[in-house]
């Protein structure tokens, strides 16, 4: 769980944990009577529980938040690894004097590498899943950091079939790919893997888009969370005093 999520939740826990103590001690000086401390200890059963069952809620939400963080890692990697194979590509088949077989293979290259490293939004979309996770900005108390909410509402706009929209086996590239099998086999090697990376980048970005659709909309149980924490931490005094006084 996020530093920003627990120093929000701590100091609501303490107060209402004050307050809590604060009417058990209003308890113990009233006239002696079972009537009060049989309420308190309906109190304590009844938000025990409550608190026990959102726990179990959220617990869930926070390991859909670590898969998303698991998945932001593996959407960079994979950006990174197509940004590698079509750099290398260039630069072993398209920086010389092109043949007839590779500029088609080429200009495909430009284009995927338009879709991704040349358009920003791709980065910015998976810098901003991973800086602007719903579980480390819940906005209840204070504000935002500066610039949160606008890459939260980039992340929750990005498009993955916007961005990641080319096909790498177009019937001209095929013909192509055909060619170069005869001519230079290496080169047709070398996009059959940079065309596997593209369509591993598209299938991890678009997963990625669905973690992050599905942690925003269920944030709200973060703030349940907090709610049943601090009614816990509220009744917590009464079972403690009714403890004391069966003790007396």
């Amino acid at each position: 769980m996020s530093n920003l999520f627990q120093s929000a939740q701590l100091p609501l826990m303490i107060g209402c944990f004050l307050i809590g103590a604060l009417l058990t001690l209003i308890l113990f000086r009233m006239p002696p009577s079972d009537k009060p401390w049989r309420i308190a200890d309906l109190v304590w059963v009844v938000l025990g529980g409550i608190g026990a069952l959102t726990a179990l809620i959220a617990g869930i939400y926070a390991e859909d938040s670590t898969r998303l963080e698991r998945q932001v890692a593996i959407a960079h990697e994979a950006s990174i690894r197509f940004d590698h194979d079509a750099a290398r590509f260039r630069l072993t088949y398209c920086e010389a004097t092109q043949s007839d077989t590779a500029i088609p293979l080429c200009e495909k290259v430009e284009f995927l590498s338009a879709s991704t490293a040349k358009n920003a939004a791709l980065p910015l979309f998976i810098s901003a899943t991973q800086r602007a996770a719903p579980l480390r900005n819940l906005p209840i108390f204070g504000r935002m950091k500066t610039g949160m909410p606008e890459m939260i509402e980039t992340a929750d706009a990005f498009d993955p079939d916007t961005f990641l929209a080319f096909e790498t086996r177009d019937p001209t590239t095929n013909a192509a790919l055909i060619k170069a099998r005869k001519t230079d086999p290496a080169m047709a090697a070398d996009y059959q893997v940079l065309a596997l990376a593209y369509d591993h980048l598209i299938a991890q970005v678009s997963r990625l888009k669905i973690e992050w659709d599905v942690l925003r909309a269920n944030a709200h149980i973060l703030l349940l969370q907090m709610i049943a924490l601090c009614l816990v931490a509220f009744a917590a005094p009464f079972r403690l005093g009714k403890s004391l006084k069966d003790l007396i």
